[in-house]
């Protein structure tokens, strides 16, 4: 499994990082040793909405060839969901077999084509801006459309990552990663 982390300008942070953890955690701990992942932007530059410099594996390359693709939400998201180039680009990693976004990510998933007749979540305060890119907003913490998952607003994050794992390696990975993240809290399945 080879996952596409997708970070821009103006993103939150922890709309990356909540899911991040869990699900790399498959590789540490050994339960996938297989997975992999690319922290991957449209830019060189990236500074996240506080300030965070952060530094991507891959700039502007395809993203083909990945399994799942990962975009989180941010400020950012209000201009990306316009910006051509980046849809356009985001859209090359049409063929993963999972697109997955947290809090305002969706909008760019949206923009991207991949919510059309689908039910999808975002932040509460941007679900008007999510109702022109998906069939349904729904409220909730994560919802899943099979080959699209996304998460609620930003804490929904290590909720999305733990929901994923689960998907991907089933109950006792779930159980087991989020033992070793000391997170008593499951609002999935």
């Amino acid at each position: 499994m080879k996952v596409a982390f997708i970070i821009f300008d103006q993103m939150t942070t922890l709309d990356l990082i909540g899911a991040y953890d869990p699900l790399t955690r498959l590789k540490s701990m050994n339960i996938l040793p297989e997975f992999e992942w690319d922290i991957c932007s449209f830019t060189k530059e990236v500074t996240d909405d506080k300030g965070l410099r952060l530094f991507p594996d891959k700039v502007g390359e395809t993203l083909v060839g990945y399994d799942l693709i990962f975009v989180p939400g941010g400020f950012g998201t209000r201009s990306l969901q316009f910006d051509r180039g980046f849809t356009d680009w985001l859209k090359t990693g049409s063929s993963a077999k999972l697109k997955v976004s947290v809090c305002t990510g969706a909008l760019l998933l949206g923009s991207a084509g991949f919510l059309a007749g689908k039910r999808a979540t975002t932040h509460p305060n941007a679900f008007g801006e999510l109702e022109t890119y998906c069939d349904t907003v729904v409220d909730q913490r994560v919802v899943d459309e099979g080959d699209v998952v996304t998460g609620r607003g930003v804490s929904s994050s290590i909720d999305l990552g733990l929901f994923l794992v689960e998907r991907l390696a089933g109950v006792d990975a779930r159980i087991r990663i989020s033992k070793q993240m000391d997170y008593p809290y499951w609002c999935g399945s």
